[in-house]
């Protein structure tokens, strides 16, 4: 269908940036997208979801140009410059780290090389007229590779790929070295860095841990143009998002709001249909059996003429005629749990494990777990969370340290590694296999929670996606309702209906478990309490995900108010001080020195502080804001500097006062 501007869209067309109108796409014989119409404006962050395989990828693909629809149009606003991040990104693996990313800036460096060229010449033709036209095309480049940013890309550069994980050491490996993690992430930071003025992002998160997500959330909050992100992150949803587009069996339902917002007007929409369904399908029956009941009698005229509207009526859609499919209730009884709601279950006192004793991946790591806990763990990638999992369920055995179960208790484990599931077997098998004695309608309702319906249920093991595989392993794995489940990032591969349903079924599972994950939403509605590792150590804290951090920041901020308190009365000290002093010339003293009044406490204090600064001013860098400002680039730097200075001598400090 073509796409006509009318009166009515051209009123909105001053601040719609992209529209889609009416835009089909099929393949074969299935028709992705049917009709899917919705308009994009100016700095809307746009979350795009929908089921796996619903359309969403194939969008973005038409948005960014590389496919068509097949009836509809894609409207875009002249100029607008719009980026992809594909989920496979085509990378060069014979480049390094910094020469891909470095690909961003092609024209500066283009502009760099030929300045570089100009300058051999100059050095090279000693004749005076041809070096007045040399100096003349000299400065000319000169000027546009300032006026382009070509002193500043390099310090970008730094900052994106400092902000998505990366270290200095790695700069010039290459790409081929890498995993197909750091690739995409290396492929994300090349896309940050162009003059891309919409992005479109595809499942950007996959392979970030939660401090380059959260850093990646700053950076979208910011940034002027826009963006649409396809994400399974409700959570990043949640904190970025302006709209919500759902992809529904190929049409486009747009939602003002972020995630939350979508959820709940959702669940009211579905809760008026599904009314509106019973009331409809009263009324439908009520005149079908009018009709067939006086269609031959003395009011046949009357029948007839209630037949033509209920089938006009019918035609133009004026019915609910079907059920969200989306709304499942089904529920598996448990039984209760053995583990005890009072007892410990589980005990770790300062644990720690290393590699061949070298390289310490987590120490000291002490708590205690009790009967129907559910503890959350999470942390940056490499820290030793499935390491962890892998001591508790026998695996490995600590470097230093215990770890003892106080009851007896049988253990689930779901792993992130391979597994087998046999390729011939049908689902409704493998899931009667673990509990023999379910009958087919227990099974198939069981299996519901887990978004298989239907003739699902007889797909065989080997034809399902990497997704459905994990939610019949995991649908396994609760069946068998072991004491307590350990659950190494079990939301991996699914779509958020997917989770969704996995947190419910989870929630009425009586036993303990034990999730490491990423996702945070999904920490937010299982765990009651949470352990989160990090660089210097690690946090045991009670609560969800949301609410332990809303902890460590308030104690950040308590802990910085103090040393801002300390620092100002010690500033004051100094004062009275110096109108005292004589004149006589000051020995040489080492710096720690000035913080020998301080306690082993007060200094720790101030360590903390430090790093707190330092920290908010590394998420500083992915301001959109200070990209475009050298100057206040180069204050940052500054500043930082003298933070991690100061930090040197005063955890020097701590050290001598701590060692005495």
């Amino acid at each position: 269908m073509p796409f006509s501007i009318d009166v009515n869209f051209a009123y909105h067309a001053v601040m719609a940036i992209i529209a889609i109108n009416h835009v089909t796409r099929q393949f074969g014989t299935q028709v992705v997208l049917d009709g899917a119409s919705f308009e994009i404006e100016t700095g809307d962050i746009v979350g795009l979801i929908g089921a796996n395989g619903s359309g969403k990828t194939t969008l973005l693909r038409m948005l960014a140009g590389l496919d068509k629809p097949d009836t509809g149009e894609i409207i875009q606003a002249k100029g607008l410059r719009v980026g992809l991040l594909a989920q496979e990104p085509v990378i060069d693996l014979k480049r390094t780290l910094h020469d891909e990313v470095a690909v961003a800036f092609e024209a500066i460096l283009a502009l760099e090389q030929q300045l570089h060229a100009i300058s051999d010449d100059m050095s090279n033709d000693p004749d005076e007229a041809r070096m007045a036209a040399l100096m003349k095309s000299y400065d000319k480049v000169h000027h546009k590779f300032i006026a382009s940013g070509g002193e500043t890309f390099e310090a970008k550069l730094h900052e994106i790929l400092g902000g998505l994980g990366f270290c200095l050491a790695e700069y010039n490996r290459p790409m081929g070295e890498f995993s197909g993690g750091q690739r995409c992430r290396a492929a994300l930071a090349r896309l940050l860095l162009t003059d891309s003025s919409f992005l479109l992002l595809d499942e950007p998160t996959n392979h970030l841990d939660i401090d380059a997500v959260r850093w990646l959330e700053n950076y979208l909050g910011k940034h002027p143009g826009g963006a649409i992100v396809v994400s399974h992150d409700r959570y990043l949803l949640d904190r970025v998002c302006t709209r919500i587009v759902e992809i529904d069996r190929g049409k486009a339902n747009s939602y003002t709001g972020n995630y939350s917002t979508y959820a709940s007007t959702k669940e009211l929409r579905l809760l008026t249909q599904a009314r509106q369904f019973e009331k409809d399908k009263k009324f439908i029956e009520k005149e079908q059996a009018f009709i067939n009941k006086h269609l031959s009698g003395q009011r046949t005229k009357e029948a007839q003429g209630r037949r033509t509207r209920l089938n006009r009526r019918l035609g133009g859609g004026e019915f609910v005629t079907e059920k969200d499919k989306s709304n499942r209730t089904a529920r598996i009884a448990f039984r209760n749990s053995s583990t005890h709601d009072d007892g410990v279950v589980l005990r770790c006192d300062d644990l720690a494990f290393a590699y061949d004793k070298a390289e310490t991946l987590f120490s000291g790591i002490t708590f205690q777990l009790y009967g129907s806990e559910r503890l959350g763990i999470t942390g940056a990638n490499g820290c030793g969370k499935t390491t962890l999992l892998r001591i508790l369920t026998s695996q490995l055995t600590p470097t230093e340290g215990s770890m003892s179960f106080e009851q007896r208790v049988s253990i689930g484990y779901f792993s992130q590694e391979s597994f087998h599931l046999d390729p011939d077997k049908c689902m409704l098998d493998e899931i009667r296999g673990v509990k023999p004695g379910l009958g087919e309608e227990a099974a198939r309702s069981y299996m519901g929670q887990f978004l298989f319906t239907g003739e699902d249920v007889f797909k065989p093991m080997g034809l399902l996606s990497g997704g459905e595989q994990s939610r019949v392993r995991l649908a396994s794995l609760i069946l068998e309702q072991p004491d307590l489940l350990i659950l190494d990032e079990p939301t991996n591969h699914l779509d958020i209906a997917s989770r969704e349903a996995l947190e419910q079924t989870l929630q009425d599972f009586p036993g303990t478990i034990i999730v490491v994950s990423h996702d945070r939403y999904f920490l937010d509605q299982i765990a009651s309490r949470m352990l989160i590792f990090r660089v210097d150590g690690y946090e045991n804290l009670v609560g969800n995900y949301s609410d332990c951090v809303a902890q460590i920041d308030a104690k950040k901020a308590k802990i910085a108010a103090q040393a801002k308190a300390a620092s100002s009365g010690k500033g004051k000290a100094s004062s009275k001080k110096d109108r005292k002093s004589t004149a006589k010339p000051v020995p040489e003293v080492r710096l720690s020195a000035q913080y020998d009044h301080l306690s082993v406490e007060q200094l720790e204090k101030m360590v903390m502080e430090k790093e707190v600064a330092i920290a908010q001013l590394n998420e500083r860098f992915g301001d959109a804001e200070v990209h475009k400002n050298p100057d206040l680039l180069a204050e940052i730097q500054e500043e930082l500097a003298a933070l991690e200075a100061e930090l040197t001598v005063i955890d020097q400090a701590w050290q001598e006062r701590a060692d005495s």
